[in-house]
C-alpha cells in the first residue's frame, strides 16, 4: 500500500531497521513503517534528523523525499540517479527533444490542466465553467497565448470566492493548497524518474534553480484535484494543516481516475503519464496518456470533499 509519510514534530530521528523506517523521539522509537510501502516521505519539521543508510534505501525504493518551507512549499527533494533500465537512452531522447515537439507536449499538459479546471467548476454548479472550456479550445502549440494563466485568472474567483488570492506565502486556504501540491509534485517526480526521464529539462518550465522542472510540468493537470479537496475542506471549516489535514491530502494518490479507458490511481496516472512522455521523446510524436477530467459523481468521491453547488 503506497503511503505519504509526512514528520511535522521537531526532535524525530528517523533511521532503517530491517527493511521499516524506525521514528524516534528521544532515542525511544514511537512508530516503524514498511520502506516498500512508503511513496514518498515529507517533512516538514527543521528538527528532524535522519540516517544516510535510510535516505539511500528509500531512493531505490524510487521514494522521494520532499522537504518543505515554512509555508508548506517543497524547498527540496531526493530522488536516486537510477530509475529506469533504459534511462541513458531516455534521457538523451528527452535532451534531444525538438523544441516544437517540446511545445506541442505543452499544449497537451495545458488543455488537460483547464479542461480539469473547467470539469471542477462544473461539478459545482459554475455557470461561468463554459468560458474555461472554451479556452481550453483556443491553447495553441506552446500556449503563445499564456491560456494557462488566462483560464487561472477566472478559475480562482469561480472555485473558491471573489476575495481570494492565490499567494504561496499566506495562511488558511493558500497554505493547505501549498502542502497538497507538495504531495502532487513528490508523486509525479517519482513517476518521472522511474520512467527513465531527468527531472530538471522540463518541456515548458526552464528555471535554472528548478531542479524539477519536468515534474513540475507534469504535475500541472493534477492540481485542480488537489484545489477540490481544499475547497471542500474549507467549506468544512478546515483551515489549519493539522494531521487530520494532511491525512485526508495523502489519500489523494488512491483517488481513481479514468486513464485510456481504465480506472487508475493517481499515483499509477502519473506512471502512466510519465512513461507515454518517454515514448513521445523517443518516437517524436506528441501522445501523452493524460487522464479525463472526473464526472461530477467522481469528483464527489475525493477523500472527504464536500462539492456542495456555489451561490
Amino acid at each position: 500500500m503506497d503511503r505519504i509519510v509526512d514528520i511535522a514534530t521537531d526532535g524525530r530521528h528517523l533511521a532503517l531497521f530491517r527493511g521499516f523506517m524506525v521514528v524516534k523521539q528521544d532515542g525511544e522509537e514511537i512508530g516503524r513503517v514498511a520502506l516498500d510501502d512508503i511513496h514518498a516521505l515529507i517533512v516538514h519539521a527543521h528538527g528532524t534528523t535522519w540516517s544516510a543508510n535510510l535516505v539511500a534505501a528509500l531512493a531505490e525504493r524510487g521514494a522521494p523525499i520532499v522537504f518543505c518551507g515554512t509555508n508548506h512549499s517543497p524547498v527540496a527533494v531526493t530522488l536516486p540517479l537510477e530509475g529506469h533500465h533504459a534511462q541513458g537512452a531516455r534521457i538523451q531522447a528527452q535532451w534531444n527533444a525538438s523544441r516544437p515537439l517540446a511545445k506541442q507536449l505543452w499544449r497537451l499538459v495545458v488543455v488537460a490542466k483547464v479542461r480539469t479546471q473547467a470539469s471542477l467548476l462544473e461539478a459545482r454548479g459554475v455557470r461561468e465553467a463554459e468560458a474555461l472550456q472554451f479556452l481550453a479550445r483556443r491553447v495553441r502549440s506552446g500556449d503563445p497565448d499564456n491560456i494557462e494563466a488566462q483560464a487561472a485568472k477566472r478559475y480562482w474567483p469561480l472555485l473558491m470566492g471573489r476575495d481570494f488570492r492565490r499567494d504561496r506565502d499566506q495562511d488558511g486556504a493558500n497554505a493547505l493548497l501549498n502542502y497538497g501540491y507538495a504531495v502532487m509534485r513528490a508523486s509525479v517526480a517519482r513517476a518521472v524518474v522511474a520512467a527513465g526521464l531527468h527531472p530538471t529539462i522540463g518541456v515548458h518550465h526552464a528555471n535554472r534553480g528548478n531542479a524539477f522542472a519536468l515534474a513540475d510540468d507534469l504535475v500541472e493537470p493534477f492540481r485542480p484535484l488537489v484545489d477540490a479537496l481544499v475547497c471542500g475542506m474549507v467549506q468544512d471549516g478546515v483551515t489549519a494543516l493539522d494531521p487530520a489535514a494532511k491525512r485526508r491530502f495523502a489519500r489523494l494518490i488512491a483517488f481513481d481516475l479514468r486513464v485510456e479507458g481504465e480506472a487508475s490511481p493517481v499515483s499509477m496516472a502519473a506512471a502512466r503519464l510519465a512513461q507515454s512522455l518517454a515514448r513521445s521523446f523517443e518516437t517524436g510524436a506528441p501522445a501523452l496518456a493524460l487522464f479525463d477530467p472526473p464526472s461530477p459523481i467522481e469528483w464527489g468521491s475525493l477523500p472527504r470533499s464536500t462539492l456542495a453547488e456555489a451561490a
